[in-house]
C-alpha cells in the first residue's frame, strides 16, 4: 500500500520562546570567568603595553560578539544582515589577534600553519555568513510502509 505524498510545507520560524530574554545562570558563570581570566592577565601585563592591550581588545572583542549574536537571534531579517557583518568582522579580528600571538612563539614552519588556518576559518565565514545559501527545507512525513 503506498501513502499519497503530502503537500510540501514552506519552513516557518520557530515562535520566539519567552525565556530569551533571560540570562541563564551558565551564561553568568562563563561572563564571570571571562571576566576574571581577563582581569588577572591584565594585572600580569600591566608593565607590557602590548600585552595589556591584547588582553583588554580581546576581552571586549569576546564581550561586543556575545552580545552581537544574543541580538541576532533575537533580530528580525532586515537587522540580521548588519549583525552578520559585525559578528564576522569581530570573529576576523579575534582570529587573527590569536594566530599573531601563537605564530610569534612557533618555528616558521608551525607559524605558517597556525596562519594558514586563522585566514581558512575567516574565510570559510565569510563564505557561511555572506555567500552560501540553504536549500529550502521540505518537511515530508515519514510514511511507514507494511
Amino acid at each position: 500500500m503506498s501513502a499519497a505524498p503530502r503537500a510540501e510545507r514552506p519552513y516557518v520560524e520557530p515562535p520566539l520562546d519567552g525565556r530569551k530574554d533571560e540570562i541563564s545562570c551558565i551564561t553568568l558563570l562563563g561572563f564571570a570567568f571571562l571576566t576574571y581570566n581577563s582581569v588577572t592577565a591584565a594585572y600580569r601585563s600591566i608593565h607590557d603595553l602590548w600585552a595589556l592591550s591584547f588582553v583588554l581588545v580581546a576581552y571586549v572583542d569576546l564581550v561586543s560578539l556575545f552580545w552581537c549574536l544574543r541580538q541576532f537571534e533575537r533580530s528580525n531579517q532586515r537587522h540580521k544582515v548588519r549583525l552578520k557583518v559585525a559578528v564576522w568582522f569581530l570573529t576576523t579580528l579575534l582570529a587573527t589577534m590569536f594566530s599573531y600571538k601563537v605564530a610569534s612563539v612557533m618555528p616558521w614552519p608551525v607559524a605558517v600553519i597556525v596562519w594558514f588556518v586563522g585566514f581558512a576559518s575567516i574565510i570559510g565565514g565569510f563564505y557561511a555568513f555572506f555567500v552560501y545559501r540553504e536549500p529550502p527545507i521540505h518537511q515530508t512525513a515519514n510514511v511507514n510502509k507494511l
